[in-house]
Parts: structure tokens; sequence; C-alpha cells
């Protein structure tokens, strides 16, 4: 007998205003059910690798039903913060997001394309910490606030020092409470090339995103920080607590090994997720949210990076491309 009606009951049903109220009620609890589950919120600010300044790697994180946030890397601020208003994820004028927003800044490494944001609007910003690792901060003290180069706004370095930021040396693998957010952070040393960049592990409760910075793969770094990296969160894939990974594909496959200059590709991504699940089991990270970061202009080159990696994503990975100003939620 064909099915009729609503909900396929084999006779129709009448629909009612008590069945519509009780439908209208079913779908609430259905869609706030689903918010609960989602544990954060990003607000990707700059998403590119290089050469458009107006869109450099910057992203705004807080817990699901809060709007105060980090900023995991800051290339790029104003430009990707007038895009979230003009997408209504904001209200306020720019500088106001910046300053009342914007808790704190957590720096994976010292290239300018990462912290540039942070420098051109510091003389607009409040006061505020900068979590980093320690060669990163030396490199604020030394190349970026002194006086020769812009103005000291931090507390530390070359006098006089204006005091508006304050240095937060983290040590790999000890969590710090991000002051005045409901959040966490757990950092740990990637190697990038001629330099030590940086991953976050940001924690809302027992959820938690993982952001890498700027990072080559192992076999091309004789590195094993990323195979350390999987091995301490392989736990939480297993536990499905982690939400999401933000890694960097920044060139396509065509690019050579010797030209990576610490950076990956969609082979090289996939292999460290081969890797990961590995450490995590097998199956372990079908449907985890991949966040690609990093992609690098031209506009053909990023079209490759997307198309390779849904060739060779054999994992299952729920791939994501931010766009700038567009809010993700996990």
């Amino acid at each position: 007998m064909p099915r009729t009606g609503y909900f396929c009951r084999e006779k129709p049903v009448k629909m009612t205003r008590k069945n519509s109220l009780f439908i209208i009620f079913f779908l609430l609890l259905t869609l706030d059910v689903f918010a609960q589950n989602k544990a954060f919120k990003i607000i990707p600010l700059g998403v590119k690798g290089g050469i458009d300044e107006s869109d450099l790697s910057a992203y705004m994180v807080a817990p699901a039903n809060s709007d105060n946030y980090v900023c995991l890397d800051a290339g790029t601020l104003r430009d990707g913060i007038e895009e979230a208003i003009a997408n209504k994820i904001f209200a306020a004028a720019p500088e106001q997001v910046l300053r009342r927003n914007i808790k704190g800044y957590l720096i994976s490494h010292s290239h300018f394309d990462h912290l540039a944001g942070l420098i051109i609007n510091s003389p607009d910003d409040t006061a505020k910490n900068i979590y980093a690792l320690p060669g990163c901060i030396e490199t604020f003290k030394t190349h970026f606030f002194t006086w020769e180069s812009w103005a000291n706004f931090a507390d530390a370095g070359e006098t006089p020092q204006l005091k508006k930021y304050h240095y937060v040396t983290l040590d790999p693998g000890s969590e710090v409470k991000l002051d005045h957010t409901a959040m966490t952070v757990k950092a740990f040393p990637l190697s990038h090339s001629n330099l030590t960049s940086t991953a976050f592990l940001v924690g809302n409760g027992d959820s938690y995103i993982l952001y890498l910075g700027d990072t080559g793969p192992d076999e091309i770094e004789k590195s094993q920080n990323l195979h350390r990296l999987w091995q301490s969160v392989a736990p939480l894939v297993q536990a499905k607590k982690l939400k999401a990974i933000m890694i960097e594909a920044s060139f396509p496959d065509e690019q050579p090994d010797k030209t990576l200059f610490g950076h990956l590709t969609p082979r090289w991504l996939m292999k460290e997720m081969s890797e990961l699940e590995q450490v995590a089991g097998a199956g372990s990270l079908k449907g985890l949210n991949l966040v690609v970061t990093h992609v690098k202009p031209p506009e053909s080159s990023i079209r490759r990076i997307r198309t390779q990696l849904a060739d060779e994503n054999k994992l299952g990975l729920n791939l994501i491309f931010p766009e700038q100003g567009k809010e993700l939620d996990l």
C-alpha cells in the first residue's frame, strides 16, 4: 500500500493547530540540541598565505555561547572584521570589535604574515595578552615592538614601554587559561623551515580545536614534531572530543619538495592525516572537520589545492575551506 500523509503513516493525518504546535516544538527542540553540540564559533579574518595583505592568516575563536574571542594569529584584523560586519556577524564598528571582542592573541610564529594586523592596529587596541612560545616573543621584543620599527606597546623589551600588551610565554605541553574567556590553550612546537612554529590546542570544557601555524611534513623537515602532536591529540580524536583540525595546505602538489619552505601540499597533508589515523585507529578520522588554512594565491593554485584535497581524501575527512568574514560553527 502506498504511504501517504504526514510522518509516512498508513492513513493521512489531519493537520490541526495542536499538531502544528507539536511539530514546531519538536523542530525547535531538535535545533536546540543541534546547537548544543556546537562547541566553538570561528570567524576567519584572513585565510590566505600571502600576497594579499587584506586576507592573511587570522581566526577569531570563541565558545559557541560567548562573544569573548581569542585570535589565532593576526595577519589581518581590520579588513576581516569589516567583512564579518558586512555579513551581519557583528553590529558594532570595527574598532569596537577589535577592542571589546578580541581578548588576546595566540601567535604561532614570527613571520610577518601572521602578526602584521596586530602590529598595525596596536595604536587603536586595548590592553590584552599575547600568547606565544619563547622564540616568537623574543622576536616581538627585538624586531617589532621597538622604537626603530614601530613603538613598544608591550610591557617588556625596549624602554619606554607603553604596557598595552602583556607577553605570556607558553611552555610546550602545559595548559594555560586564556584570560577573559572560558577557554584554555596548550602549545606544541612545529617545524617551519628555519624557525619554530606552533600548534595551539584550544579547549572549551571537554571540546577542543587544534590550530596549526605554518608547518612542513616531518619527512621533509627531518622532524618528529607532527608525530608527537598526533600522539598527543589521538585520545581526543578517539573520544570524539576534537571538533576540528585547522591546518595549512599552502601549495598544490606540483610544488617541488625542495621549494616547500616549511609548508604542506595536499599530498603531504593527507599523508600526515594518515599518520594521525595510524595512531588514533582505523576509521577514527571519518567525519572529522579539517579546516584548510594558509592557501597561497594565485586563485588557479587555490582551485588546484581544493581539487587535489578532495581527490586525495581517502579518510572521509569533512573538508572545510573557510572564507573571510563568514562564521564557522564547530
